[in-house]
């Protein structure tokens, strides 16, 4: 049987559990493919970046569970669960030059965006929209 490699990506509220096996370069999200679960291509090609940093487009074959959020959160959460399997992956190779790691980590790809929507306050409109202001 094929080594399984792993990753877990979190963007926003959106959570990703990456599965990623020795294959063609087929990537299933959710049991569809790829470009039939989201509607724009950039999206798709967002994802894909780490495969395409390390020369690796047609080497795996990738499966992934992905729940919570918009396709935006989703498809930042896949990138980075993308990411991690591939550092697994490259584990024995982590002092090189030309390791994942460094290759990922200088493109920003190992990097969780944490910024999140901020929680909308009493009195507000929004998070710090305040109601419009009349003197009479």
């Amino acid at each position: 049987m094929a080594k399984v490699y792993r990753g877990t990506g979190r963007r926003k509220a959106s959570v990703a559990q990456v599965k990623m096996t020795a294959g063609t370069g087929k990537i299933t999200v959710n049991g569809r493919d790829v470009r039939d679960f989201f509607p724009y291509e950039t999206l798709v090609m967002d994802l894909k970046q780490p495969l395409v940093a390390t020369n690796n487009e047609n080497t795996f074959d990738i499966e992934v569970k992905v729940t919570g959020g918009g396709s935006s959160g989703q498809t930042g959460a896949i990138r980075l669960g993308i990411a991690r399997a591939l550092l697994q992956y490259d584990a024995s190779n982590e002092d090189n030059d030309d390791s994942y790691r460094k290759i990922l980590k200088r493109a920003g790809f190992i990097t969780r965006d944490s910024r999140v929507k901020e929680r909308k306050k009493p009195g507000l409109k929004a998070a710090r929209r305040a109601p419009q202001f009349s003197k009479r």
